[in-house]
Formats: C-alpha cells, sequence, structure tokens
C-alpha cells in the first residue's frame, strides 16, 4: 500500500504540537466538518491537561489535526481530523503515521479509537489503516432530533 509520506507533496506540509493560538483555525475546521463537533472547551481542556496535540498546516493554512490521550500501555485518539477541502488526499493516512509514532514515543502498544458507523469515510481510512473492531459503545453519540448513535470502537496494534 503506498502511503501519504512517500510522496514529495507531502513535504510541504508543517507539523507541530497544537498552541492554544491554534484553536480558532481548529474550532473553524471542526464546525465545517462535523455536525455535532467538538466545542472550542473540548480543546481548551485537552491541551491544559496535557494531551499529545498536533496540527498539520500548508502554507500556513490548517489542513488537519489530532489529539491523543495516553492510558496506561494504549493511546485513545480522541480526535483526527482533515479539514473538507483537504479530504481524499491521504492526508488522513499521513495523520494516522503521526499518531502511531506519537503512541509510540508514549510507549503504548495500541491506539484505540471510536467512530460513527455512519461515518462510512473515516471508517475505511482506518480499516484500510490496520484498525479493526474490537466492540461497540450503544447511544455514544449524539445524533439529530435528540437521538444517539452508537460508536465504534477501534483497535490498532503498534
Amino acid at each position: 500500500m503506498s502511503s501519504a509520506r512517500d510522496s514529495a507533496a507531502f513535504d510541504l506540509l508543517d507539523y507541530a504540537p497544537m498552541a492554544m493560538a491554534d484553536l480558532d483555525d481548529v474550532y473553524a475546521v471542526e464546525q465545517r466538518i462535523y455536525p455535532h463537533p467538538w466545542s472550542r472547551g473540548n480543546f481548551v481542556d485537552s491541551l491544559s491537561v496535557g494531551y499529545q496535540a498536533w496540527v498539520l498546516r500548508e502554507q500556513g493554512e490548517l489542513a488537519g489535526y489530532f489529539l491523543l490521550m495516553a492510558a496506561l500501555d494504549e493511546a485513545h485518539l480522541l480526535n483526527v481530523s482533515v479539514d473538507q477541502q483537504r479530504q481524499g488526499q491521504g492526508l488522513g493516512r499521513y495523520l494516522l503515521d503521526k499518531v502511531a509514532a506519537c503512541a509510540r514515543g508514549l510507549a503504548a502498544t495500541s491506539v484505540l479509537l471510536e467512530v460513527r458507523p455512519s461515518n462510512l469515510r473515516a471508517l475505511k481510512v482506518y480499516q484500510q489503516y490496520g484498525f479493526v473492531e474490537i466492540g461497540r459503545r450503544k447511544a455514544y453519540y449524539p445524533a439529530h432530533n435528540g437521538q444517539r448513535e452508537d460508536a465504534i470502537v477501534m483497535r490498532y496494534l503498534l
């Protein structure tokens, strides 16, 4: 499988720790791409407690980001996102490479995440990357009209 990191086009990307100064851009992307986005407070809290949080920029424009929480020998991928106009270009896989490297640096042996069953694009990326379903969380996510949507729990072994 060809990886995004093999492409010279990705040499132009700037990968850096997320800072409070990034939150306006991060929050704007979050609002554009999710029907039930994280709040700005979720990002502030994640940075304040020291979760691994990284941004990916191209020529100053935010292309994507992720937040990762370490728990014993596991890393929990809390949020990984690629801006709308950059989706479908391999940046999701590129960010997952960075997630895996970050998790290894935290001495994790696996990465866990939750994803909506309705998020078919993300499911496909995760499955192609090597994540496997290990369970479900019933009524985990808010959905339309006060309804709830299950979460698929996936694991990637490092």
